[in-house]
């Protein structure tokens, strides 16, 4: 049997909000007991992200069950996003509009498929910004999920500490828009 993957880009979070929180108790489900990742603050969170400028969400479909999502906005220049960085970020990334990547998750059977870059790429595409940025636990995986954008072109560019119960995370950055390097099929 063959399975059927569709991405959906949501402009509203009203429209995506519900399904959002559920995949996020899923995808989360091993980290829900600690302050940080619990259900009703990642709902906060959300809810403040999803009325910033530039918000959008992607959400996958495998036969039309939801099993992965993202969302972003855009980030100006001066955004809080860039001045609770622990070292100054290089100029190139911060003096035009950027796209944070705020959250991307996969539910457990679908993780190491490369369904979670299919939405990444499908959540960067069309979009005006020049580069995307993202925070990440380096820890998260004994590294492997750093490792993983690593391989998706970002790089560690600082650090923050979004709130005293988050871990100290790895800001990354890259082009939103990576040049083609699979050459011509012939």
């Amino acid at each position: 049997m063959t399975t059927s993957i569709t991405a959906r880009r949501f402009p509203t979070l009203s429209e995506a909000r519900h399904t959002l929180l559920n995949l996020y108790a899923e995808v989360r489900a091993e980290l829900l007991h600690l302050p940080n990742y619990r259900v009703d603050v990642f709902a906060e969170r959300l809810d403040r992200h999803g009325v910033e400028p530039g918000w959008e969400a992607v959400i996958a479909y495998a036969d039309g069950v939801a099993m992965g999502y993202a969302y972003a906005n855009t980030v100006e220049p001066g955004n809080r996003w860039w001045t609770r960085m622990t070292t100054p970020v290089p100029d190139e990334y911060t003096t035009a509009p950027a796209v944070a990547v705020k959250e991307i998750g996969v539910v457990q059977p679908w993780r190491g498929h490369g369904v979670a870059r299919r939405i990444h790429d499908e959540l960067l595409s069309g979009r005006p910004e020049m580069y995307a940025t993202l925070l990440v636990n380096a820890d998260a995986g004994d590294g492997k999920v750093r490792r993983l954008y690593e391989e998706w072109g970002y790089r560690k560019v600082s650090e923050q500490q979004p709130g005293p119960e988050s871990p100290v995370l790895a800001a990354m950055v890259r082009p939103r828009a990576l040049p083609d390097t699979r050459g011509d099929a012939q």
